[in-house]
């Protein structure tokens, strides 16, 4: 997917996981403390309750008993505690209950005690909460009450805190999206910038901020890199240019000097030969020059392309014309299912791409080419099929590069300068179309040419 290769997104999932740990985190901890403290106040009160009950119930048959000051006037402790809501019990030391309030929840056992002497704890059971005495004697004080509020508060503290944890949450993950946006903005901008020069505009630069910061670093040194590209693509085509303008006139000699000496009269048969040769290597030399220059003229924007109504179909139908001759020469059937294709472009240059591809399909074929267009939505598209040994997957890429040769079981022993189809490519793209090449699926290969309409 998508989202796994983005940066955003990663950095957001980041981002989100570590918010949301720091939330979660924040929130336990809170209910914990919060937990602990109320527990705290509810332990005291019982504790509280235990130390009232150890004076209001004495030790049976104490001889404190007749010194006990008498009992104040109201309510006595025992009612008190239960007033409370509490519950409370007395063993002696034989484990005798000594005392209890009515209201003892049912299933209650003394609690057992570790070694001798006092002893204090705290327990819960279920939802009542109990604190237990243990005197030197062995006697045993057990208060205890129902919890149920204190919980409820807790419970409704932690609906509380997740209620405000995904608030928080979604305000960082807001706020990280459009921190995250702001940082990978400058990166979005360098990726169009780059695919704008990928596709041939090297005079495309990458603004950059007035900031020294790492992106702004990044940008300055891109920006140096494309122009020394810029550099040396513009001294290659000058170049190319160049060369190709001198090398015409000599070629230009060989020619005539071979034109000239073969009609001169008489020649020995190795005389005829040879110049032959030189006629035959001068031809093939002016071929190449002429589409060097060709290649230089569209790189510098030296051949506009003309803007015209045109029917796709038609000027497959001419090219067809062309290239008949050829084709019945090799026994090569053409199997046309032109429908009609309007679109706007040069006529001329249009009718090179396909020429090109007609006359590539008929050197690579076996013995059949079909030849197909069509229009879906605003796109029409001219697709050139051959039954021959098709392209193999290594030299698919390769194959609209400049003097790029495929392997040998395309070639067929013809000698081609690898730039018929750079030049198809370079004219589709011109047009604002896209030249393609596949291996068909019952074998051979499909050429498609795709012009928009408008």
């Amino acid at each position: 997917m998508i989202f796994t290769r983005s940066i955003r997104w990663r950095l957001q999932a980041w981002h989100a996981v570590l918010l949301m740990a720091v939330i979660a985190g924040f929130g336990i901890t809170a209910h914990r403390l919060a937990s602990i403290n109320r527990l705290r106040l509810v332990d005291q009160e019982l504790q509280g309750d235990v130390a009232k009950l150890g004076i209001a119930v004495p030790p049976a048959q104490s001889t404190e008993t007749a010194r006990r000051p008498p009992p104040r006037p109201g309510a006595s402790v025992t009612d008190q505690i239960m007033a409370s809501g509490a519950h409370f019990i007395v063993w002696d030391g034989n484990g005798a209950v000594q005392a209890s309030s009515t209201n003892l929840p049912a299933g209650l056992l003394k609690p057992e005690r570790d070694g001798m002497g006092e002893a204090n704890f705290m327990f819960t059971f279920g939802d009542v909460r109990q604190a237990v005495h243990f005197t030197g004697t062995g006697r045993c004080f057990l208060v205890g009450r129902a919890i149920n509020h204190e919980l409820a508060e807790l419970r409704q503290l932690a609906w509380y805190l997740a209620l405000a944890g995904g608030a928080v949450l979604t305000l960082g993950l807001l706020g990280g999206w459009w921190i995250a946006s702001r940082m990978i903005q400058p990166i979005a901008v360098i990726s169009e910038t780059a695919e704008k020069i990928a596709t041939g505009d090297l005079s495309q630069r990458i603004p950059t901020a007035t900031s020294e910061d790492e992106l702004s670093k990044l940008a300055n040194v891109l920006n140096s890199t494309f122009s020394r590209l810029d550099a040396a693509f513009t001294q290659q085509a000058c170049f190319t240019a160049d060369a190709a303008h001198e090398l015409r006139t000599p070629v230009a000699a060989v020619l005539m000097n071979a034109q000239d000496g073969l009609a001169t009269e008489p020649l020995t048969t190795e005389q005829r030969e040879s110049f032959e040769a030189c006629l035959r290597a001068a031809q093939r030399m002016k071929r190449l020059i002429d589409t060097l220059l060709e290649l230089a003229r569209l790189d510098a924007g030296q051949e506009p392309m003309k803007r015209e109504p045109l029917d796709l179909a038609e000027v497959a139908s001419d090219c067809l014309d062309l290239v008949q001759a050829l084709a019945e020469a090799r026994n090569i059937t053409l199997d046309l299912h032109l429908d009609p294709a309007p679109c706007h472009g040069d006529a001329q240059r249009i009718g090179q791409v396909v020429t090109n591809l007609l006359t590539n399909a008929i050197e690579h074929t076996r013995d059949r080419i079909t030849i197909t267009t069509h229009r879906k939505n605003s796109l029409v598209t001219l697709t050139i099929t051959d039954n021959g040994p098709g392209i193999s997957p290594q030299h698919l890429p390769h194959l609209f590069d400049r003097f790029y040769r495929a392997d040998a079981a395309r070639s067929r022993g013809t000698q081609h300068n690898g730039l018929g189809l750079a030049i198809s490519k370079t004219i589709a793209e011109a047009h604002g179309g896209r030249l393609q090449a596949m291996n068909g699926e019952e074998g051979g290969a499909s050429f498609s040419l795709t012009v928009e309409i408008s």
